[in-house]
């Protein structure tokens, strides 16, 4: 498996949708054909539109907040030695979370296609929450399908949506997680969709929402670029750009503009929820050994058993409470392109609490699981490697999870 230099990896699937000849496709229902056709050639014409891009970019300015900033974590470098540790603090975005660039996009399709009606799935409660906001914003009716349980665990941004004027549906079925609320959310479009526009929280499902989802986040790795030659007068020599990894919109988001690069510059590694350490369960189908399954409309690596059906997950971050993962990292992978790992709840926790005792950022339970890897390689490396972590959301939201885990460590 090759990736294509210069050409955005989002575009590098075949004529049925597949990345790598295997990962990703639409395995739909006939219902769902016409529409999903109808957003793809929808798509496709307004990514090359100028007034539609230069609409995305004012709203992205203007109402997103961006660029978000990118700082050097002095107190967290001196304390580890080693590499250099920075962060793109991308939780600064409005709403908190790098969720908000694809709500955006998606709510401007939707009034693009003329529809009144926008319908979500969520697990950490933040692409909710950023729906819901987008959709306030431009006068569309949300829908946001959520699981019980994670309704329980992320009060705060169920709140927000509320707020937002957004309908809650919680979900009871299965393990009452993110893979739940996806699948219900699926089965709401097929009926409504004539008059409903479904947002993918992530780049997961048939391989539009895949494109839609990256060619959004992409902007998380624009600003970046910018920010590194504006720093260090070129891209570093030795950089290391760590990232959770659930779905993996964050991920791909943040990678996006150096997945060209050649990987002795520029390493990519993925972080995934290995869950709890006394626990067999997980949700690291990328770093803890999962074999090719359907999820949601697409094919990747997924937790399943021996019998093809779908695992249990567990961890303590809500957002990478998923069993599947993006088929784009499922390429990555098997390019040998970027790297994938796991971190424990115990060392996600560690992590925040290391980050937020020594430094003025606040991560969520998700891109602490990045800094804990930051954490583990930085005083093996030299002190002219970089490493950056996409501190994709704010804790905000896990208030509740970190008073009961960590008590007085709460920011």
């Amino acid at each position: 498996m090759k990736i294509k230099k210069k050409i955005p990896l989002i575009d590098q699937h075949d004529k049925n949708g597949f990345w790598g000849g295997k990962f990703g496709g639409n395995f739909i229902p006939e219902t769902l054909k016409k529409p999903v056709d109808d957003l793809t050639k929808l798509f496709a014409k307004i990514r090359k539109d100028k007034n539609f891009i230069k609409k995305r970019d004012y709203y992205f300015k203007n109402y997103v907040g961006a660029p978000t900033p990118f700082i050097k974590l002095n107190n967290l470098t001196n304390y580890l030695g080693g590499a250099q540790i920075w962060a793109k603090v991308v939780s600064e975005a409005n709403g908190g979370a790098h969720k908000i660039y694809n709500a955006t996009v998606h709510a401007l399709i939707c009034k693009k296609a003329g529809k009144k009606y926008v319908i979500g799935d969520t697990g950490a409660g933040y692409a909710g929450k950023m729906l819901s906001m987008a959709a306030k914003k431009f006068d569309l009716k949300c829908k946001i399908f959520m699981g019980a349980k994670d309704i329980k665990r992320q009060k705060p941004n169920c709140d927000a949506m509320r707020k937002n004027g957004a309908e809650i549906v919680p979900v009871y079925s299965g393990s009452q997680t993110l893979v739940d609320a996806v699948s219900e959310c699926m089965r709401y479009w097929v009926s409504n969709c004539d008059t409903t526009h479904m947002c993918v929280g992530s780049t997961v499902g048939p391989n539009i929402f895949v494109k839609i989802c990256g060619w959004s986040t992409a902007q998380i790795s624009r600003e970046l670029k910018i920010q590194l030659k504006s720093e260090f007068n070129a891209i570093p020599k030795k950089l290391k750009l760590i990232n959770c990894i659930g779905g993996g919109s964050s991920a791909y988001g943040f990678w996006s503009e150096f997945i060209d690069y050649n990987k002795k510059q520029i390493e990519l590694i993925g972080v995934e929820a290995g869950g709890p350490k006394k626990s067999k369960l997980h949700a690291a189908p990328l770093s803890k050994g999962a074999k090719l399954g359907i999820l949601h409309g697409s094919a990747s690596y997924v937790c399943q058993n021996n019998e093809g059906q779908i695992n249990e997950t567990e961890s303590i971050s809500a957002g990478l409470d998923y069993p599947g993962v993006s088929p784009i990292h499922c390429f990555l992978k098997d390019a040998g392109r970027a790297r994938y790992t796991y971190a424990s709840d115990e060392e996600a926790l560690n992590a925040y609490k290391l980050v937020t005792e020594l430094e003025s950022i606040s991560p969520s339970l998700e891109p602490a699981h990045a800094f804990a890897e930051a954490i583990k390689i930085a005083p093996k490396l030299s002190k002219d490697t970089i490493i950056i972590c996409n501190s994709c959301g704010d804790s905000y939201k896990d208030r509740d999870i970190l008073k009961k885990r960590l008590d007085k460590h709460i920011k």
